[in-house]
């Protein structure tokens, strides 16, 4: 079950940051040039919409499968994960920057799919406001693919002991 388990981890997390890097190097210069700009507007808001729909099936994949993975591993415990020596261990301490990042992460990519990238949506093409606003989103989801990159680096390091 824990072989199972990882395996669907890791689809998971490919599924999710593959996504982003798609959307980032392929998807999103391909729709800058395309005219006119509220041809653009809607396509970029029916390509989030899906995006945004995928990418929280697999976080809710990877938060699940993630909690396993810990339980499986024998770290799922008040008295493991209460312990300062865990968290100085090696392993401790790559878990601690993973957690860390997917708190960031779930923050970063939750304002993007949920607040700025909606607002950026609704708003007229072309407009400062609109403007502004699709740069926040752009940063937004540059920066949830560089945490995501943190916590590869992390999941790695877990994987090996630490």
């Amino acid at each position: 079950m824990y072989y199972l388990n990882v395996t669907i981890h890791v689809l998971a997390a490919l599924f999710w940051l593959g996504g982003l890097f798609f959307l980032a190097a392929v998807g999103a210069p391909v729709l800058r040039a395309v005219e006119p700009p509220a041809l653009r507007a809607e396509l970029f808001r029916r390509l989030g919409e899906r995006a945004r729909t995928a990418g929280w099936l697999a976080i809710v994949t990877l938060l699940v499968t993630g909690v396993l993975n810990l339980h499986f591993r024998g770290v799922l415990s008040w008295a493991t994960l209460g312990s300062a020596a865990f968290w100085a261990t090696p392993f401790g301490t790559a878990l601690a920057w993973k957690l860390g990042a997917v708190g960031a992460m779930l923050v970063v990519q939750s304002v993007h799919d949920f607040v700025v990238g909606p607002r950026a949506s609704r708003l007229r093409p072309g407009t400062p406001e609109a403007l502004r606003n699709r740069r926040r989103a752009a940063l937004l989801a540059r920066a949830s693919a560089l945490i995501g990159l943190v916590i590869v680096i992390a999941a790695v390091r877990l994987a090996r002991g630490g």
